[in-house]
């Protein structure tokens, strides 16, 4: 007797049912808590941490106003920022995404007659990327980068008027140019003698320095 192959769906049907893997949980704005990282200083390594511990105390001292919004980030983390940011702009298919040990994260959902429903996909990364705050960013969070060595930080930079700050030697920096915030050129220069280097790779991360520039 001819063996027969067993199907998921009728012949008729063409859309794909989505066999789930027991202990996954649905992607969203839930993920955002887990795996959290840390704002602090403190959680850098060294020389690093020294050097931007200098550079802030001198951007404050002169007048400018820094919110630092991470530094360290756990590579968990760092996996479920790049995914759900590429997932939101249409550059990897959540059916698709590869697994991370320990981060048992479903991607792709379905709709209630178990079929792959890319909308809900989508939206579920969509509220992650809001969640983390990265909808701004040129390039998706790495998977792997300084922000997991412990060697970044983000943070948002401003002031008004002219800027008089001093670099590591001492010498004071006046900064009349624009903008007034931490894409200010100028400003580099400071952070770089410090040995905070402004990002300087692929794409756009306005808010991200790191001790190589990456």
């Amino acid at each position: 007797m001819a063996k027969t192959k067993a199907l998921l769906t009728p012949i008729s049907d063409t859309m794909p049912v989505v066999v789930d893997v027991p202990g996954r949980e649905p992607s969203g704005a839930l993920w955002v808590s887990r795996f959290p990282g840390s704002r602090e200083v403190a959680d850098c390594d060294s020389p690093f941490k020294d050097g931007l511990s200098a550079f802030i105390a001198a951007m404050v001292a002169a007048g400018a106003k820094v919110r630092i919004s991470a530094t360290y980030r756990p590579a968990e983390r760092a996996y479920l920022m790049h995914w759900a940011w590429k997932i939101w702009k249409g550059l990897a298919d959540p059916q698709k995404v590869p697994a991370k040990s320990g981060v048992h994260i479903k991607w792709d959902h379905t709709d209630s007659a178990g079929h792959y429903d890319k909308k809900k996909s989508v939206d579920a990364a969509a509220a992650m990327v809001n969640g983390y705050d990265i909808s701004d960013l040129g390039v998706a969070p790495a998977l792997e980068s300084q922000h997991t060595l412990r060697l970044a930080v983000d943070m948002s930079i401003s002031w008004s008027g002219a800027l008089t700050i001093q670099d590591k030697a001492g010498q004071s920096i006046v900064i009349k140019s624009a903008p007034s915030s931490g894409m200010n050129k100028d400003l580099h220069a400071v952070g770089a003698s410090y040995g905070v280097i402004k990002y300087n790779a692929r794409g756009t991360d306005k808010p991200h320095w790191s001790s190589n520039g990456k």
